[in-house]
């Protein structure tokens, strides 16, 4: 099962991780140094509903909390 919502088609998102080492220059040190970059992913927050389609049937659907926050599914 994908990891996508089915009302808006929001799906994971990439980025990395910033590994830092040292002071900041406003702490009074030398500055920050990147000692590592890892790519990570961000998940969308997906629950599964149970929901209405406009013909009366019930069925189960994964739907971000954004949809659901925003009123465009029916819960059944």
């Amino acid at each position: 099962m994908s990891r996508t919502c089915e009302i808006c088609g929001k799906g994971p998102a990439s980025g990395n991780v910033v590994v830092r080492k040292g002071s900041p220059k406003y702490k009074g040190g030398i500055g920050l140094h990147t000692t590592g970059i890892t790519k990570r992913r961000f998940l969308p927050n997906l629950q599964s509903v149970r929901v209405t389609d406009g013909k009366g049937n019930t069925r189960r659907m994964r739907v971000c909390t954004r949809c659901l926050k925003a009123g465009k599914v029916a819960k059944a």
